[in-house]
């Protein structure tokens, strides 16, 4: 019997009706189900509760129940572990919750009978070193952002590729993002969609103070550095728009490939360009 592990954002308020259908469907085709401590008291005990580190090592897979938050947090929480994601959409517009809650039933069968299609995502770690700070590192699946946390305040940021000099930048921000944080942020700034298995990083500059820069793509053998030019009392640097800290002059962001990835599952005879022309709604010719 496989053991499905259960994480939901429980704020949803649609949440209690997944969750019993989930066990409902559970019962039906024969899985275990075990949940976090907050998804188990949603469920009112009918599941066993486990710390999401050791759900991690007791699940085939993982079902995200939310929105693209959830599934870039249990990635997060998961700290490399490769247990598979599913995500099911509780939220908006959802490029990795692709599981609709009437796909349900069709995902938890293809769990079963292994036809789900699966798909790598990379990851980037993301170093942040100063002068007066101590080193710290996050890891992010969507995307890195050094930015302005102030509304109207423009930032000097200078950034390098592999310790080569680029450019200076009067901008609000510089997103770094992965294939996959590319129909995120990255995408409202103007970046390109790249496909999920493509080894490159985008650079995408937040309302620059200039009319010729466009956004780049570097191969993600390369780091990429981003260094505070001058004194703000406002710059933070956000990391899957989850967690992060501010940032002084003269910290130095290094974002590269992570030696971690994630595996997440989608719905069987799912594709890439299907999941696009949905959420996107590209509907070609309007004749």
């Amino acid at each position: 019997m496989k053991t499905i592990g259960i994480i939901a954002n429980c704020s949803k308020p649609r949440a209690p009706l997944v969750l019993a259908r989930i066990r409902s469907l559970a019962r039906r085709l024969g899985l275990n189900l075990i949940a976090d401590t907050a998804t188990a008291r949603l469920m009112k005990g009918e599941v066993r509760s486990l710390p999401i580190s050791r759900l991690a090592l007791k699940s085939d897979a993982i079902l995200a129940l939310g929105g693209d938050g959830t599934v870039l947090r249990v990635v997060r929480l998961l700290a490399g572990r490769r247990v598979p994601v599913m995500g099911v959409n509780m939220g908006g517009l959802g490029f990795l919750t692709s599981v609709a809650e009437a796909d349900l039933e069709a995902a938890m069968a293809g769990l079963v009978s292994d036809t789900c299609e699966t798909t790598t995502r990379s990851l980037v770690q993301c170093v942040i070193s100063g002068n007066r700070r101590r080193p710290s590192c996050f890891h992010a699946m969507n995307d890195v952002v050094v930015a302005s946390s102030l509304n109207s305040r423009i930032i000097t940021l200078e950034v390098e590729i592999e310790r080569e000099r680029v450019a200076s930048y009067s901008c609000d921000g510089i997103i770094v993002a992965t294939p996959t944080g590319s129909t995120g942020h990255s995408l409202s700034a103007g970046g390109p969609i790249v496909m999920p298995d493509a080894s490159v990083l985008v650079i995408s500059l937040i309302c620059p103070h200039t009319l010729s820069y466009r956004p780049l793509v570097v191969p993600d053998r390369l780091a990429v550095g981003i260094r505070v030019a001058e004194k703000y009392s406002a710059v933070h640097l956000s990391v899957d728009g989850q967690v992060g800290c501010p940032l002084k002059e003269g910290d130095f962001v290094a974002v590269s490939k992570s030696e971690h990835a994630a595996t997440l599952l989608l719905l069987p005879g799912s594709s890439y360009f299907s999941l696009l022309r949905h959420k996107l709604r590209w509907t070609g010719s309007n004749r």
